[in-house]
């Protein structure tokens, strides 16, 4: 959950890792730093966001063509200047940036102190450069291979870059369980946690494997496992436009992703979907099309907003292809002993592929002969290289910490699923699939339709910028699409909100209603509208103030509710894409209003790559 850039070349290294660092700073943004090598080692290093280490560095010397920059969302020990990478070894000889959790790292601590090692830190990371450095002290072992040795003790996941005063000429990288790509250019090369830092300087980029070593020069590359066997690098052409990772005028990247859902609900849709012919193509799982029409069960695995896509997806699936589906938080189902078979298909959903708790839950399922399903957003990630088959979901880089695009794109490869697993199975029409395809090929035009409620949704926002609680009601699919508007409400604004199924509002939540408490309904007209309609006036009589996502031309709820927001008349299946529309646009304005950072929410990260 930390960012991490390395330069190696002829270029002067400190810009360069700089920008890299600002465009990495969704992944960690409580402090940073930067290690530089012109002869003598330098590291400058800065509590706060990377602006704060640009500062303090101005009148410093960031002269050099190799170096290494790490920006920090903290594990062990509070965001400070002394936790604060890159962290030495206790001769200052070595120097280290990671993401990750060394997991052992007390172990090795006690040990260490034992040996007379005096720590500057609280962090983990400190742990194992001075690890490398006592195990040189004691072998006499070259740089490159008291890394391998020492990361042959250590325990966790990690990726780091590695520096050396005495060896001013090389960057030794590695991971495990946290990303890290190389990019490759002519005498140098580039290293960073995602490929943001590196789409401007080249386009070839290598995907470095779990319990992989790189020994980079400016003129070499050698990869080798930590068996140190010599591993063939892949090198792959990126698709990233460098103009996707800027704000495009845009005050922030989560309204221009917000507004982005059109084209990237239109780009996951492409070369998908044949509406005349009422055919889906999905040819990332096509070769598991046989055994779709006789699976037993799907378990679909994720966490935060990728679960709430996942408990969209269980309506659709069940209701379209008749097969029964089960939706578990990855982090709590691997620490389950949970029932698979063979028989099974689990999907596992992540917008970065690197969440590490979806990541041991796929693990876990393989163990247990189950087919590995995977949607995710980001090519040559670690989740789609642990997975069986999958679909990418094309939404494009997601900078904003809060997911916009990144969900509705999920819904939308889990819609599709849905209609292929059906359609393998025989349990829809030729003629509904024609009908529901139609429909679903017009859905980025009615997306454009919700963004038009943009204006009315900032009013409402100044109505309830200064509520401290929110409640989020739905029924059917619309139950999902509540618990995500709550979750972004409270990740980027701080207000207290939480989302129920609208029945169970009488199970205890209705004690919470009064004249002070918004209520916000999923209301739009489906197969739960009359229930809807009773929840309402429920909330009503106890003086609550309702808002209410209403189907386009509704007058029934709109004479009940205190404010409402329209979007355009859709089959029910699709209605949980567009009602989210309005949800993401209330927390956003709410957030802004409040001051809030809205792309860097407090506390939190893009990429949960740590337990």
């Amino acid at each position: 959950m930390c960012g991490i850039v390395g330069y190696i070349g002829h270029r002067e290294a400190w810009p360069l890792i700089i920008k890299g660092l600002h465009r990495l700073e969704y992944r960690g943004y409580d402090s940073a730093g930067v290690a530089l090598l012109n002869g003598n080692l330098r590291i400058y290093k800065k509590a706060g966001k990377v602006s704060e280490l640009e500062n303090f560095a101005a009148d410093k010397d960031v002269s050099g063509h190799i170096g290494m920059g790490h920006t920090r969302w903290a594990t062990h020990g509070a965001p400070s200047d002394r936790n604060s990478h890159p962290h030495t070894s206790g001769d200052d000889r070595l120097t280290i940036i990671h993401n990750g959790i060394i997991e052992n790292y007390a172990t090795l601590k006690e040990e260490l102190i034992s040996e007379g090692h005096v720590f500057k830190s609280d962090t983990d990371t400190e742990v194992l450069i001075h690890l490398i450095e006592e195990i040189q002290k004691k072998t006499q072992l070259d740089l490159r291979e008291a890394v391998r040795v020492a990361l042959n003790e250590v325990v966790g996941a990690y990726a780091i870059v590695i520096m050396s005063k005495d060896e001013p000429d090389q960057l030794i990288a590695a991971r495990k369980g946290s990303p890290m790509v190389i990019g490759v250019g002519k005498d140098e090369y580039f290293i960073a946690s995602d490929a943001s830092p590196i789409i401007e300087y080249t386009k070839n980029v290598i995907y470095l494997n779990d319990n992989e070593i790189a020994y980079i020069k400016r003129d070499e590359l050698l990869i080798k496992n930590l068996d140190n066997v010599v591993k063939t690098p892949y090198v792959q052409e990126l698709e990233l436009k460098l103009e996707m990772l800027e704000k495009g005028g845009y005050d922030h990247f989560m309204l221009k992703e917000i507004y982005e859902q059109p084209r990237s609900i239109k780009d996951c849709m492409r070369g998908r979907i044949y509406p005349d012919e009422g055919l889906v193509q999905l040819g990332g799982i096509k070769e598991y099309a046989e055994k779709l029409k006789n699976i037993d069960r799907i378990i679909i695995v994720a966490c935060g907003t990728s679960w709430h896509a996942g408990l969209v997806g269980e309506y659709l699936i069940e209701e379209f292809a008749r097969v029964p589906v089960e939706v578990e938080y990855a982090s709590e189902f691997r620490y389950r002993n949970p029932i698979i078979t063979e028989k099974d298909i689990v999907i596992a959903i992540s917008q970065s592929g690197e969440t590490a708790d979806t990541m041991a839950a796929i693990e876990l399922a393989k163990e247990k002969g189950a087919t590995i399903f995977g949607i995710c957003n980001v090519v040559g990630s670690s989740i789609p290289r642990l997975t069986h088959a999958g679909v990418y979901t094309h939404a494009g880089p997601e900078i904003g910490v809060a997911s916009t695009k990144a969900f509705t794109a999920q819904v939308t490869v889990l819609t599709l699923m849905a209609f292929y697993i059906a359609q393998q199975k025989g349990t829809i029409s030729q003629s509904k699939l024609i009908g529901l395809l139609s429909e679903l090929d017009q859905i980025p035009n009615l997306v454009e339709k919700c963004l038009e409620a943009n204006a009315g949704i900032l009013k409402i926002a100044e109505k309830f910028k200064d509520t401290t609680n929110c409640l989020f009601l739905g029924r059917g699919s619309g139950f999902p699409v509540a618990l995500e508007g709550a979750l972004k409400l409270k990740e980027i604004s701080y207000i207290h909100a939480e989302g129920y199924p609208a029945a169970e509002m009488k199970h205890g939540p209705i004690a919470l209603i009064d004249a002070d408490m918004p209520v916000i309904f999923i209301a739009t007209k489906n197969s739960s509208y009359e229930k809807v309609i009773s929840n309402i006036q429920e909330v009503k009589a106890r003086k609550g103030v309702v808002i209410a996502i209403v189907t386009e031309g509704d007058v029934v709820v709109k004479e009940m509710a205190d404010y409402t927001i329209e979007i355009p008349d859709a089959d029910e299946a699709f209605l949980p894409i567009l009602a989210t529309i309005p949800l993401q646009l209330l927390a956003y304005h709410i957030a802004v209003l409040r001051g809030c950072n809205v792309d860097q929410p407090r506390n939190l990260a893009k990429s949960v790559t740590v337990e």
